[in-house]
């Protein structure tokens, strides 16, 4: 079962982000990191081969035995599922058509989220920019774990079950934390997906559903490519709070793996963002970072000083406005 952590409070701090701060002075000192701040062209036709590939999957899964099914969801839909979360990721950010066609990015993410089956595209966007604007933000920034979720995965065991279960909490965290309306695009959002998921099922059976559903359940849960959910917050290093991972699974994740660089700055595609690490070395090379994402999962999991308090949290000064 493991000692219980010796954690039991987040960590407090009484200082802004750092990442405005350092976007400014980077800035200052290379100008042309803002010609890097336009629509990625090949993102939309990237997204829309990855959903006819999983379309394609759909089809094929439908005459396979059930363990063959399970097989290829964890081998190959999970992969593909997380990889689709990470690029609707992306579209919030309005990479795909940029930032004066708002509303084709937020249809673009809804088409994206058809193959995971769990309508989230929309909320997604809303809290992720939250997320951003006021990181660590008590009472706003819902990536951070639940007081429950500190106080009672608190054993290595109980990390375990955490990790497996991160969708879950991912899906109730904002409900908890920060509850907001549901907007026009949220009921659109989850009448589509849902008519999506009634036809493939009348078309093509049970097993393209659980497929599809499975998968992405799983490829948020106990799967190498999660281990970025604990890697870019989680205080392995205290008086750090954001890190980097600059291992070949970003390939599969839209360069989700260079945070700093992404939270630095949000308007830079995934694809540019090695860019920016290379413009900009001595900013980030110095800095904390990650090679393996499966070493984060373990460390996390084995090491007593970490658990879900881990995370830097801080009072929100003046005006605040969510998206």
């Amino acid at each position: 079962m493991g000692n219980r952590v010796a954690r039991d409070d987040y960590e407090w701090v009484y200082t802004d982000q750092p990442h405005t701060d350092r976007r400014k002075e980077i800035l200052a000192k290379y100008p042309e990191i803002k010609s890097l701040m336009s629509p990625d062209p090949r993102l939309k036709w990237i997204v829309c081969m990855m959903v006819a590939v999983q379309f394609l999957a759909f089809y094929l899964v439908k005459d396979l035995d059930w363990k063959w099914v399970l097989f290829w969801t964890y081998a190959f839909g999970s992969c593909v599922n997380h990889s689709m979360t990470l690029a609707i990721h992306e579209i919030s950010h309005n990479t795909a058509f940029g930032n004066t066609w708002p509303l084709w990015n937020r249809c673009f993410a809804i088409f994206a989220n058809l193959p995971i089956g769990l309508p989230y595209s929309a909320s997604f966007k809303r809290y992720h920019l939250d997320h951003h604007r006021y990181l660590g933000g008590d009472g706003i920034d819902v990536d951070i774990p639940t007081e429950f979720e500190g106080w009672f995965f608190c054993t290595r065991f109980r990390k375990f079950v955490w990790i497996i279960l991160q969708p879950l909490f991912y899906a109730v965290r904002p409900l908890v934390i920060n509850p907001k309306p549901i907007s026009r695009l949220e009921i659109i959002n989850l009448v589509i997906q849902f008519s999506f998921n009634v036809g493939l099922y009348y078309l093509w059976g049970s097993k393209p559903l659980v497929y599809m559903l499975a998968g992405s359940l799983l490829g948020m849960g106990l799967h190498p490519i999660s281990g970025h959910f604990i890697a870019e917050h989680y205080m392995f290093l205290k008086g750090h709070e954001t890190y980097s991972y600059y291992g070949s699974l970003n390939l599969l994740t839209f360069n989700v793996g260079y945070h700093n660089e992404h939270h630095d700055f949000p308007s830079v595609p995934g694809r540019r963002l090695p860019l920016v690490k290379k413009i900009a070395a001595e900013y980030y090379d110095d800095l904390p970072q990650y090679t393996s994402w499966v070493k984060v999962l373990y460390d996390f999991i084995m090491d007593n000083s970490l658990s879900p308090y881990s995370r830097v949290k801080r009072k929100l000064k003046g005006e605040v406005k969510q998206e």
